[in-house]
């Protein structure tokens, strides 16, 4: 077995986990492995495909508590964004985008997790909750973002860990099928990719369905904390990929 396959192997047991416990972040976790053995081309569909994958497998999760209604305005928000968000591209440094999400996350998140009282946000309603979408799709478009805007809201907005779930599961799902529709087209799932998928798909199905149960035990106050705590080293990870490249201009 080559280093890569166990590099792999392991991104993908660790990242199923973290998604299956947390509802995202199977990036996150999967390329603190990967990005020092695979290839960035193949890089992109794995982090997708098994983001899609654990989202699918853990959808008992959020079986109970998906509202149709309450998602769509995410949902919709972010279909709309994210071809706004590639069309951005052509005039937005996006070394400086990630760089400054990154000092948000970095920042914002450890205030919320250490302040003893969240600044709940309850004006809005669906309209604001498809702004929220929209700016997850154009994030999505710019850098592959599409999580943490409406990640953080569903937090803001003060409901349940169940209802938090529902929605930015639901809207990543979306999002990373169209993602994944897309790479498609696009002609980047070539065979390298597809061997790849078949090392991922194994190897998280177990310790996916491992942390779904774990977060059956958590309650609303603990699953805020991961949820914050993995917005958090979002942050840092993005200011880590991006800020070098920025100084060495």
């Amino acid at each position: 077995m080559s280093s890569v396959t166990i590099f792999v192997i392991i991104g993908a047991v660790a990242g199923g986990f973290v998604q299956g416990l947390s509802g995202f972040a199977f990036g996150l976790i999967a390329m603190a492995f990967w990005a020092w053995s695979v290839e960035p081309q193949l890089a992109g569909p794995m982090v997708v495909f098994g983001s899609l994958l654990g989202q699918i497998l853990s959808v008992g999760a959020i079986r109970e508590s998906f509202s149709l209604w309450r998602a769509a305005p995410f949902i919709v928000g972010g279909l709309i964004g994210v071809p706004l968000g590639v069309l951005a591209l052509a005039y937005i440094d996006t070394t400086m985008f990630k760089a400054a999400v990154g000092a948000l996350l970095a920042t914002w998140s450890p205030i919320m997790l250490l302040a003893r009282r969240l600044p709940y946000v309850s004006i809005g309603g669906r309209i604001a909750d498809g702004v929220v979408g929209l700016i997850g799709g154009v994030m999505g478009g710019l850098g592959g973002l599409t999580g943490p805007a409406p990640t953080l809201w569903c937090v803001l907005r003060g409901w349940d860990r169940n209802t938090q779930r529902a929605v930015f599961q639901s809207f990543n799902t979306v999002m990373q099928a169209a993602t994944l529709a897309a790479y498609a087209v696009g002609g980047l799932i070539t065979l390298d990719v597809l061997k790849m998928f078949a090392l991922i798909a194994p190897a998280m199905l177990v310790p996916n369905l491992i942390g779904v149960r774990l977060y059956a035990r958590f309650s609303d106050a603990a699953f805020r904390a991961v949820v914050l705590l993995l917005l958090g080293m979002s942050g840092v990870a993005l200011l880590v990929a991006s800020v070098p490249v920025l100084l060495h201009r």
